[in-house]
């Protein structure tokens, strides 16, 4: 059996699971995440926890199995905690600003590039004196999070020589040294 798959999911204080058919909703005090499931994968909520199981041994339901058991162990701390990632613009004249759900960025090209987050997404942004700018995204989703994450990032990618980009806080950057200046 899938180590991640067979372990039971304990379902937190304030936290409602909902099976119907092929359907999973979880609510909890930070909103509510849907998830449909494949019909092979069974669901079920029994003494406060979730249990998740597959018919058979192939592959396809090997996988299925472990995929859906973290998707919904993601929907039920994301409803209950919630999740948070952090990226820092690291370059001279990079800035970040955010008026609502628009994020206003200074990359370093010759216009500022807008960005538009999903309302499910909570943004701030910060600028201390002496310290890379800061983008803190918080939400429930756990995979729209990452995606949209994912998609900052890709709009100014940290480079290997001067680390100059767009990273997560805590992120190790392989470096390259730059051209050797000795004559033979």
């Amino acid at each position: 059996m899938s180590r991640i798959g067979k372990a039971p999911i304990t379902i937190p204080a304030g936290v409602e699971v909902n099976v119907t058919g092929t359907t999973v909703s979880v609510k909890g005090k930070l909103g509510t995440l849907t998830e449909t499931i494949d019909t092979d994968i069974t669901v079920k909520v029994e003494n406060g926890l979730v249990n998740v199981s597959r018919p058979t041994d192939h592959k396809r339901h090997r996988s299925l199995h472990g995929l859906y058991r973290s998707l919904i162990s993601n929907m039920v701390k994301g409803v209950s905690e919630g999740y948070k990632t952090e990226q820092e613009l690291v370059g001279v004249g990079y800035r970040a600003s955010n008026k609502g759900q628009i994020l206003e960025l200074a990359l370093g090209y010759s216009h500022n590039v807008v960005f538009e987050l999903p309302t499910e997404i909570k943004i701030t942004t910060a600028s201390e004196k002496g310290q890379n700018p800061k983008i803190t995204l918080e939400s429930s989703d756990k995979q729209l999070l990452g995606m949209v994450a994912a998609k900052i990032r890709s709009l100014r990618k940290p480079e290997p020589y001067k680390g100059k980009g767009i990273k997560f806080v805590g992120e190790i950057l392989r470096r390259k040294a730059g051209k050797s200046a000795s004559k033979k």
